[in-house]
């Protein structure tokens, strides 16, 4: 059960500001209209009688789904994909295109633009069917095969239904493509999250379709953020899917300090932008990988406190009170979006941590994952599937894993927690599949925990 470690995360440390206290007028019992200056309705008044905001334009330009026209250091990849796909304007197929690199690199957002860019040719286009999948939300091969079926299908009748077998399922899938005709571009995002839970069997059977097709081609286009996925994959799904391979790397500081500066431009009133405002979110999102996703959520996040606070301008101060609260809103996020299987041995992996304090063997992780998915009434998954996960784990930054030397033991794997224990227990406690695991200690249990550990609050097994 062992996996490569992809990368760390710092820890994520939540602080917030607390509010000034508020003198309230006395109110007369039994008045159904004497206002509150702490309601919802006075804040919605302070803010619409404010002046100029700090925004001059859509602030969705400072997030992760905004795609701008120009993608700085980002040519190379650009141009890369466009020679990739260009036959398929000239009526050929081709190669399948595997794209690599962490999060926040650009991938997805190349990918859309080239898409875009391939539309706009009128009538070259007509005979292309883009197709985007992101595979995060995607839980079964019969849902991914599901969704390519129903893009084709002309009525309501002709949708692939739920409750189908799956042989039906990808049946029906390849006869809808074919009465489309011409050549599908199918885009698979977080391609190794589908793998992770469901296995490469999907992949195949999408790798063979043109075995079965005659009058339409479908082309794979995975997006990965895992530099190794590929390694678990069976050999004949690997010798298809790596027909070409692009790696994205990772954008350095003065990298991100263009990309942020080109969305401040568009979206800030000229002036409001402190010095040192974009190259201090520029380092942070440097530190972790190059992300610039977390660069712009910093700089977006940093504006909204600002306003916040009234102020006319954005600080330094309000970026480090935005890498605070944003690290904070990740860790619930993350354990919020994880299958539910993740989040059983994510729990596991806490139970474990908390106990030692100090790294766990993957082991040990496994064997209480498996006692708690059979609690919980679970089929625990194979050791396989759960090694996927540890790197889809670690590869969120909420775990580390090491390989260390146990002399002629031979070597393993060690896991150490990268977020605050008692923030993360809460957040996978708010699934109701495992809330049945928050019951009450004893309190022996509680005095001895709080003893052991003091500050943490969350579940001992």
């Amino acid at each position: 059960m062992d996996s490569d470690p992809l990368r760390a995360a710092n820890d994520a440390a939540g602080s917030g500001r607390s509010a000034a206290p508020v003198a309230h007028p006395p109110v007369v019992v039994g008045s159904s209209t004497a206002p509150s200056r702490n309601s919802a309705s006075d804040v919605f008044d302070s803010v619409l009688r404010e002046g100029p905001e700090l925004f001059k334009g859509n602030r969705e330009i400072l997030r992760e789904t905004h795609v701008p026209s120009r993608l700085p250091h980002r040519e190379h990849q650009i141009r890369q994909v466009a020679e990739i796909l260009a036959p398929a304007l000239k009526g050929n197929v081709p190669s399948n295109l595997l794209i690599y690199g962490k999060i926040g690199t650009g991938k997805t957002a190349v990918v859309a633009q080239v898409r875009a860019d391939v539309q706009r040719r009128g009538d070259l286009a007509k005979k292309l069917t883009f197709i985007a999948v992101n595979c995060g939300n995607v839980e079964t091969p019969y849902s991914l095969m599901q969704t390519i079926g129903n893009t084709f299908a002309p009525t309501e009748s002709d949708r692939i239904p739920t409750g189908w077998s799956l042989d039906r399922v990808a049946s029906t899938m390849r006869e809808l493509m074919d009465v489309k005709g011409g050549i599908v571009l199918l885009i698979l995002d977080e391609i190794d999250r589908l793998v992770a839970r469901s296995g490469d069997g999907v992949l195949y059977t999408l790798s063979e379709v043109n075995n079965e097709l005659k009058h339409t081609r479908l082309v794979l286009i995975g997006i990965s953020n895992d530099l190794k996925f590929t390694n678990n994959l069976d050999a004949r799904v690997r010798s298809r899917l790596n027909e070409e391979k692009i790696l994205f790397p990772p954008y350095d500081a003065p990298q991100l300090q263009d990309i942020l500066r080109d969305r401040a431009g568009e979206v800030f009133r000229e002036g409001v932008v402190d010095a040192g405002v974009i190259e201090r979110c520029a380092a942070y999102a440097a530190l972790e990988n190059g992300d610039a996703r977390r660069a712009l959520a910093l700089l977006r996040l940093a504006a909204e406190m600002a306003e916040r606070d009234r102020s006319k301008r954005i600080t330094a101060d309000h970026v480090v009170k935005a890498k605070s609260r944003l690290e904070q809103d990740i860790i619930v996020e993350c354990c919020r979006t994880l299958p539910p299987h993740c989040k059983v041995l994510m729990y596991a992996i806490l139970q474990a941590y908390e106990r030692r304090r100090e790294g766990v063997q993957t082991g040990d992780v496994y064997d209480g994952y498996t006692r708690l998915a059979q609690r919980l009434g679970l089929q625990p998954l194979h050791a396989r599937s759960i090694s996927n996960y540890l790197s889809e784990l670690e590869n969120l930054g909420l775990i580390r894993a090491t390989i260390v030397s146990r002399g002629r033991g031979g070597r393993t794997r060690e896991i150490v927690v990268d977020v605050p224990v008692s923030e993360t227990f809460p957040a996978l406690l708010d699934d109701p599949l495992l809330a049945a695991l928050a019951r009450p200690r004893s309190l022996n249990q509680t005095i001895l925990t709080n003893f052991d550990n003091p500050g943490r609050t969350g579940p001992s097994s």
